[in-house]
């Protein structure tokens, strides 16, 4: 009998601790392991708004409790991220991540998109491209990454040709039937080469445009959705050892709504373009 009792209390104990393991420790790492921050740069109130629905998403839909962390330095949230002081970032293209990752050798990975802004074409000249006259100056942003997308998109406008490249500079054009000098500048200066009578055009990226009160829907082109473009959409990013956890998987479903998509352009009208459910 003594013998019986004494199983029968080992047991009782044992499922004593089952539960307070389940209780305390077990429910606690289940908690912990819904609690996922993201990286992003700090931005405008109307950016502010836009993730508050995104976490309301996450919480209300998955149980999700997601918190934004904010930076004011692109060079922080990819170290960030490498050295697991947050989960996932949001806040860069595909130039810039595959830069990142051949310089610091590190392996994160894209893991949903988001939006992009598109790059724009102005003249205080003209009022179409194909107005431009032969022999014009055109301005593009001198820093490797934007100097091959505005020439990119001078292409996309039917300006000059060029050769298969990703890495575009004006030695790269094989036709310029205008005769047009494309060239290079501090991209913060593009906005104000406007006003240099020898400038006919400028490839303005939006942040300056916006800093300079250029109105953007003055344009004369704007960046189209297309293979050239893919490359600067914008994403959620995971070291690449993450990528398929679930619950990262629903942060990326959090953000890709109807929802979203309205605010994104009841906020930014046409500057900024969500791309997740762009066909490629």
């Amino acid at each position: 009998m003594r013998k019986k009792n004494w199983l029968i209390g080992g047991i009782i104990v044992v499922v004593i601790a089952v539960a307070a393991y389940f209780s305390f420790g077990g429910h606690g790492s289940q908690k912990a392991n819904k609690t996922v921050t993201i990286g992003v740069m700090a931005g405008d109130k109307n950016e502010d708004e836009i993730w508050k629905s995104v976490i309301k998403t996450a919480k209300d839909k998955y149980g999700i409790t997601l918190k934004t962390k904010k930076f004011t330095d692109y060079l922080q949230p990819n170290k960030a991220l490498s050295a697991g002081d947050i989960d996932l970032n949001a806040f860069q293209n595909y130039p810039y991540l595959a830069n990142w990752n051949a310089q610091y050798k590190t392996d994160i990975v894209s893991i949903g998109d988001t939006w992009t802004t598109p790059l724009r074409i102005y003249s205080d000249k003209y009022q179409h491209v194909s107005d431009i006259k032969d022999g014009e100056q055109i301005t593009v942003a001198n820093d490797p990454t934007n100097e091959n997308r505005g020439i990119h998109l001078l292409a996309d406008a039917g300006l000059i040709k060029i050769k298969e490249t990703d890495k575009a500079t004006p030695k790269d054009i094989i036709d310029n039937p205008k005769n047009l000098k494309i060239t290079p500048v501090d991209g913060s200066q593009t906005p104000s080469s406007l006003k240099d009578p020898k400038v006919g055009a400028a490839v303005v990226n939006t942040n300056f445009a916006k800093s300079a009160k250029l109105n953007i829907d003055t344009a004369i082109y704007i960046e189209r959705l297309n293979k050239d473009s893919e490359q600067y959409f914008n994403f959620i990013a995971a070291n690449k050892k993450d990528k398929d956890k679930q619950i990262y998987k629903d942060v990326v479903k959090s953000l890709q709504t109807d929802k979203t998509k309205a605010l994104v352009k009841k906020y930014y009208g046409s500057a900024e373009i969500t791309v997740w459910d762009y066909k490629k």
